[in-house]
């Protein structure tokens, strides 16, 4: 971990594309400074009634993950929306969110000139965790709190006895993690509804934490 006082503004850059352009965007990405990321293959879950909001119509996306500093992650997004304009509908979503600590990589480096700012929240990432087979569930649970649709990832090891990585946390084979983009206001709502009907707080049925969402790209209101 980094000590504190020497901690710069890290972000998580997430990219929802369609399905076979998560390497272009890698290497995009590595363009402006990223050294690298992280693609996950995953299922949209949205119905047409919900387009207005996430603009995204097909169902198999595939999503970038990557960590950089603030002041490459602005240059990083500004690049990558000009050349994917990601602003228009039906080209993807990109958001950011915050880290408050960072192990494990050496791609990173301090940057003393790194403005860091206050920015108003508007939006949360709500990242839910369960056994295969109940992202639906998760999904129909969300939209009974007022979600507009999410992304269901596959997240299992090779093997059965293997484990996946989320944020340092273990993710057991034959697991689904569901990420949902959620407007701040209804979060609570959105949380508290998966946690009921999925029964979160007893032993094994699911983990839910969530992000505060620092930039944006291609989200319709």
């Amino acid at each position: 971990m980094l000590p504190n006082d020497k901690t710069p503004h890290f972000e998580i850059i997430y990219v929802i594309v369609k399905f076979g352009m998560g390497s272009k965007i890698l290497k995009e990405a590595k363009k402006c400074g990223v050294k690298g990321g992280t693609l996950f293959i995953g299922k949209g879950t949205i119905s047409n009634k919900l387009l207005n909001l996430l603009s995204i119509t097909d169902m198999r996306k595939e999503i970038v993950m990557m960590i950089s500093n603030r002041k490459t992650t602005k240059k990083a997004l500004e690049h990558l929306n000009r050349v994917f304009r990601i602003d228009k509908p039906n080209h993807g979503i990109i958001f950011t969110t915050s880290l408050r600590s960072l192990m494990g990589t050496r791609s990173c480096q301090i940057d003393d000139d790194d403005e860091r700012g206050d920015e108003e929240i508007m939006y949360q990432n709500i990242m839910v965790v369960v056994d295969k087979g109940n992202a639906e569930e998760v999904i129909e649970a969300a939209q009974k709190g007022g979600s507009k649709g999410g992304t269901i990832i596959n997240a299992r090891g090779s093997g059965v006895h293997e484990t996946s990585k989320l944020f340092s946390m273990d993710i057991e084979p034959e697991k689904e993690v569901v990420m949902i983009l959620s407007d701040e206001n209804y979060t609570d709502a959105i949380c508290e509804k998966i946690s009921e009907d999925l029964k979160i707080n007893e032993p094994g049925n699911g983990i839910i934490f969530v992000q505060d969402v620092n930039r944006t790209y291609g989200i319709y209101e």
